[in-house]
This record gives C-alpha cells, structure tokens and sequence, in this order.
C-alpha cells in the first residue's frame, strides 16, 4: 500500500467512525439524559401554539367535505414536509352534511300572553334531515329516559320529541367527564334514531355539555339515511324551559331546520412518516384528528391534538434525534361525523398491524395533562417505570391501564392488537366548549399545551427506541 493510499483510507475510516459516532449520538435511546432534554425542549417551544392559531385563525371549522378540511389537509401536509418528514395524502371517501337554516319558537302553551312566543336557542345535529322550507308546527312532548319514550310510544308520532336528559358537571369536575358525557350522549345517538322509528316529526336532545350559557352543543345525530327527520341540540336552559312549561299543560313549537345531506365528498388522512434507524419498518403512530365541528374553529377538538403530534417531529428534529423505529404523526379525517378516516387505514394496514408497535391518540382537550392512559398489558408496565421518571418532574408522572381504551380513530387497531395510548387529561371544563361556537383558540392555555407536546414526544420517543417488547393489546370483544 502506498503512503497516499494509506492516508486516504485513514482518512476514509476517520470519516466513518465520525459518522458512526454522529448517528450514536442522534440516537441515544431511552437513557434519562434524552428523555429529559426531550421534555425540557417541548416546554420551551411554542412551534404547536403557533400551528394551532394557523388551523384555527386561518382556516377556522374544518367539517368533513367542507373546503375548510380540505385547506386544512394542505396546511398540515405542508408542514410536516417542512420538517423533512415524508407526507402520503390517504384518500377517504367522507359524508358531506351541511348546516342552513335554524330557528324555533314556541307558538302555544298554557298561560301564554296573547301574541307572545318565545324563541329556542338550538342547533342542528350532524346528519339531520330537513323541514319543509316553510318550518313545520308541532306538539313537543318531554321524554327523560328510555324507559319512558317506550311507555309514552302512542304519543311519539307526528310529535317533537324532547330528550331533557342532563349533563352531570359534578360528574365531570370529579374526574368522571366522559362516563357523564357517555350517560348523556346515547340520547343524541340511539334516542334521535328510535324517535325516527316511532314516527317522531322531528327530534330535540338537551346539549350534552357543562357550561349553561344558553350555547347549543352540536355531534353527530346517529339518524340513518331511510329515517333523516329533522333532529336538533337545544341549549340545556331551553330544555329545561320546555320541561316546566310542559307541567303547566299542552306545548307546542314552530321549527325549521334546512340541512342538506350532499353526496360523499373526496378527502384525506395526512400520514407524515419521521423514519427510524435500525427499526424503520415498526411503526409507532401519534395522531389526532384533522375535522372539526362547523360552529367553532375546533381548537380543542382537535386542532390541539393534531399540532402536538406534529410538534412530536419538530421536538426531536430541533434536538437532531433520529429514533430507531419510524414516528408515524396521522391527522385523521372525519372523526366527528362518520369515522372513515380510522377505518380507512384499518383496511389498509390489517395485514401490516403486527408491525404497529403501539398508538397515540389525543382527542381530549387541552387540559392539564397529568400523564398517560394505556392499553398495554399488565406485565408490560414494568417496562415503563423510566418513562413515568422522566415525566414527573413536570408532575405527569401518572400511567394507568385500562383493557382498551376505544379511542375515536384507533379503536380498530387496538382491536387488532395494537396498544393504544392517549393523554390523561383534567377535562372538567372540556365539555363547557365541546362541539359549541365557544370552541377557539382563546380557550387554549399556552403553557397546557406545551406541557401536552412535552408528554407526547416523550412518550412517542420513548415507544419508539424500547428495546423490550411491550406485546399486543388484548381487547375483550363487545
């Protein structure tokens, strides 16, 4: 070997010991050191903050086949390519529902001064189905359970039912928010479908929210396209007006509702893959969904979910961290009123789920995150003693497992064996401003969020470098 051969493969093998020792150090795994400049990083970055203001100042309500959602494809799309993660539009077939007109008043009942009627604050429910343009008049009668709707079925038909069934607050302030939205939503889902049945003329349910305000919360109807009756969310001290009136005697109501139901409109998850190293093809996804509700600009749900699983990317790429299986940010499509975007990638991935290590979804709010829930199996937690160590000195230290978690848009993957993880969020004002036109960005708490990012990309992180298996979900069937 000749002495100019011999220093130009020293000078080879310097280079690739400097790379190799460059990769080590974008790789450092889970030791503390990492996982703690990980959160200490998403603590002092407001780059989700400032993502959240662009999806809600700039575009506003993002309802499925709305050109809010499809701007809002664009927008996430493009950022995350600014981040040099590799970006594929998932194409998704979503209902196209759209809201018109909405009033109501009541024109009779007992005691009512001559020439007085009295207006109902109301909104129509995802998929309703429309009055005549003129409205229609009819008699309401008040129902507070599913007990008595089948006791009161001869007087169902040709009638305005009204689901007065409330919101437990004290419920929901005591760490309980969705048992006591879980009680009271079933009526806007099976009540509005079951009045349909029994030959309602239209369809009322109290608002399934904390805050009484006389603000309506809208969600999806559960109406079916052969019985699409006109169905509305009425503000909870309307309902709770109609009920009192009823006592008195006899009430009647003028309502006109003028929603269109459109033909299925062309729309997109957005998949933004950040590759892994060693480990490229397991995939731990982080998500939230991407379409909102039309009466506010969906800054909790779930704008905050969507920029604090793109912000997992920008932490790390500020830190220059490459993990070694690949970080996998989703911003779903159509969570609110129709779940396509979840089962679209189900059908695409069932053959591939083995290699989902595990999910993250958030669709909560912006509260304050206290730590994670989880779908792991209980001889996996163990393995998880340095993540929770990590996220405690921002007091999120708290990790608690549950058989299946069955959030929005991975409950099918859990299903497929998938563990699944959300953030464990105080949401006992998240249903105050939950699907209402109260739902903006003002209501976003700047440090709330960041420590949101600091939970999410540690917890992503740390999924992602494990060197134990944490096996599969075991989800009981339904």
């Amino acid at each position: 070997m000749n002495r100019t051969l011999r220093h130009t493969s020293v000078l080879t093998i310097l280079a690739a010991s400097m790379l190799a020792a460059s990769a080590f150090a974008a790789t450092p795994g889970n030791d503390p050191a990492a996982l703690g400049q990980i959160r200490n990083a998403a603590l002092k970055s407001d780059w989700a903050l400032e993502r959240l203001a662009d999806m809600t100042d700039l575009i506003g309500p993002r309802l499925s086949g709305s050109a809010g959602a499809a701007a809002a494809v664009t927008q996430v799309a493009d950022a995350m390519r600014k981040l040099g993660a590799t970006v594929t539009l998932q194409p998704v077939k979503v209902p196209h529902w759209v809201r018109g007109a909405e009033t109501a008043s009541l024109v009779e009942y007992a005691g009512r001064p001559a020439g007085v009627t009295q207006r109902v604050v109301l909104t129509a429910l995802g998929g309703s189905g429309a009055t005549p343009q003129a409205g229609l008049t009819a008699q309401v009668i008040v129902i507070r359970d599913f007990d008595e709707l089948k006791s009161r079925a001869a007087e169902v038909k040709g009638r305005i039912v009204l689901f007065d069934v409330a919101f437990d607050q004290q419920m929901a302030e005591r760490g309980q928010a969705g048992t006591a939205y879980g009680q009271a939503v079933i009526y806007r889902g099976l009540g509005t479908r079951l009045a349909a049945q029994m030959g309602a003329a239209a369809v009322l349910v109290r608002s399934v929210g904390g805050a009484d305000f006389r603000l309506p919360h809208t969600g999806a109807s559960g109406l079916l396209d052969n019985a699409r009756i006109p169905a509305a969310a009425v503000s909870a001290e309307d309902a709770m007006l109609m009920t009192r009136l009823a006592a008195r005697g006899p009430i009647s109501m003028q309502l006109t509702l003028t929603p269109q139901v459109l033909p299925d409109a062309d729309s997109f998850n957005v998949i933004a893959d950040f590759p892994g190293t060693d480990k490229a093809d397991e995939i731990v996804i982080v998500s939230g969904h991407l379409d909102s509700w039309d009466l506010g600009t969906g800054a909790n749900d779930d704008a905050t979910g969507v920029v604090s699983a793109m912000a997992v990317i920008d932490t790390l790429k500020k830190l220059d961290f490459r993990p070694r299986r690949t970080i996998r940010v989703i911003a779903w499509m159509n969570e609110e009123n129709g779940g396509r975007g979840g089962a679209t990638y189900l059908e695409a991935n069932k053959a591939n789920a083995a290699k989902h290590i595990a999910a993250i979804e958030s669709d909560e709010g912006s509260g304050r995150v206290f730590g994670m829930r989880t779908s792991v199996g209980n001889e996996a937690m163990k393995h998880f003693a340095p993540l929770k160590a990590a996220l405690l000195p921002m007091q999120a230290g708290a990790l608690q497992r549950a058989d299946a978690l069955g959030t929005g848009d991975l409950h099918g993957l859990e299903a497929a064996g998938v563990p699944s993880f959300a953030p464990l969020i105080d949401e006992s004002t998240y249903f105050n401003y939950h699907h209402t036109p109260a739902d903006t960005f003002d209501k976003v708490k700047p440090d709330d969020l960041r420590r949101h990012v600091a939970v999410m990309a540690v917890t992503t992180w740390y999924l992602a470098n494990m060197e134990q298996p944490i096996g599969r979900a075991n989800v009981p069937p339904r």
